[in-house]
C-alpha cells in the first residue's frame, strides 16, 4: 500500500523545465570576438558596398526593436534608431515606410543594412502585403515608400525600380517572431509567411527565424537568460517557429530585445549577436553566388 502511494506521488510530481544539458552548446563568452568579427567583416563581391537584410513579422513581435538592439550592442548604448510604437494593446504596424537602417560601431557604418517593414498582418486588408515584401527583397522597392494596405506597389510608382542591380537587392530575410505567443499564431499569417518563403527560396534568398521575447515566454529564463538553451519550453516554442515557417532549426535563434533597460548586458548582447553573426553568414553566402533575379 505505501509502496503503491510512493509510486503515485512519483508520478504525480511535475516534470522540470529545465533538460539535464543545453540542447544547443553556446559559448557565452564569445562577445568580444563575435563583435571584433562583425566589425571587420568583409563582403564577398567587392562590387556590393553592403549586405542588404529584410526584416520581416508581424506588429508588435519586435522587428524595430531587433534592429535597435544591434545597433545597442555596436553603440554600447542604448539605441532607438528605428521608432517602436510603445501603445499597450495596439498591434497596428507603427512602421509605414519602408527604412533603411546602418548599423554603426561609433561613427563608422557597418557593411549590412537593415530594411524596416510594415508589419505583417494576419487580416487580408491590413499590414504589409505579400507581393511588397517579395518584391522589396528583389530590389524593386526605394527607401522611403509609404506602403498601401490596399494595393501592391506597381511599376508607375516614383519609388518603383524596374530593373534593380545586385546592390539594391536583398540577400536575407529575416523573420521576427514573438515566442511568448507564437503557439497562437493565426493560419492566414502563416500562410503568408508561406508565400514569401516560396517565392524568395525560388530564387535562393537566405532566411532566418528570429524568435524575441524569450524571457516573456519562459520563467526560467526570466530569471535567467543563460537557461535559454535548456529551457524545454523555449525548445519547443523554437520547434513551432520551424513549423509555422519552413525554416531548420538551425537558423533560428532566440533573443531578448532591449525594451525598458537604460545599459547595455553581455548576455543579451552574445544572443543578439550571434543571432547577427548567422544573419551576415547567410546574406553573404547568398551573394557569392552571384546571381542577379
Amino acid at each position: 500500500m505505501g509502496s503503491s502511494q510512493s509510486q503515485k506521488q512519483k508520478k504525480q510530481q511535475p516534470s522540470s523545465p529545465e533538460l539535464e544539458t543545453p540542447w544547443r552548446s553556446f559559448d557565452w563568452g564569445q562577445k568580444e570576438a563575435l563583435r571584433k568579427w562583425l566589425e571587420n567583416f568583409t563582403l564577398s563581391d567587392p562590387n556590393v558596398k553592403d549586405i542588404k537584410i529584410l526584416v520581416v513579422g508581424p506588429s508588435g513581435a519586435g522587428k524595430s526593436s531587433f534592429i535597435n538592439s544591434i545597433n545597442s550592442v555596436f553603440q554600447r548604448r542604448i539605441s532607438s534608431k528605428a521608432l517602436v510604437n510603445s501603445a499597450g494593446g495596439d498591434n497596428h504596424s507603427f512602421t509605414e515606410k519602408l527604412k533603411r537602417l546602418t548599423i554603426k560601431n561609433g561613427k563608422t557604418s557597418l557593411p549590412f543594412v537593415f530594411f524596416d517593414i510594415m508589419g505583417l498582418e494576419a487580416e487580408e486588408f491590413h499590414g504589409s502585403k505579400t507581393e511588397d515584401i517579395i518584391k522589396t527583397v528583389f530590389g524593386h522597392v526605394k527607401d522611403g515608400y509609404k506602403f498601401n494596405e490596399e494595393q501592391s506597389i506597381d511599376y508607375k510608382d516614383q519609388h518603383y525600380t524596374s530593373d534593380p542591380s545586385l546592390s539594391d537587392q536583398c540577400f536575407c530575410v529575416v523573420y521576427i517572431i514573438d515566442g511568448k505567443i507564437v503557439q497562437y499564431t493565426e493560419d492566414r499569417l502563416i500562410k503568408k509567411l508561406k508565400i514569401i518563403r516560396k517565392k524568395i527560396s525560388d530564387k535562393g534568398i537566405a532566411q532566418v527565424v528570429v524568435m524575441t521575447k524569450v524571457d516573456e515566454a519562459c520563467p526560467l529564463v526570466k530569471n535567467d537568460l543563460r537557461k535559454v538553451y535548456s529551457s524545454k519550453k523555449i525548445k519547443e516554442k523554437m520547434e513551432l517557429c520551424s513549423a509555422h515557417t519552413g525554416v531548420p532549426m538551425t537558423n533560428i535563434f532566440p533573443v531578448k530585445n532591449y525594451h525598458d533597460e537604460i545599459d547595455t548586458k553581455d548576455d543579451v548582447d552574445v544572443l543578439i549577436l550571434k543571432a547577427l553573426e548567422q544573419i551576415v553568414h547567410n546574406a553573404n553566402d547568398r551573394l557569392e553566388d552571384n546571381e542577379t533575379y
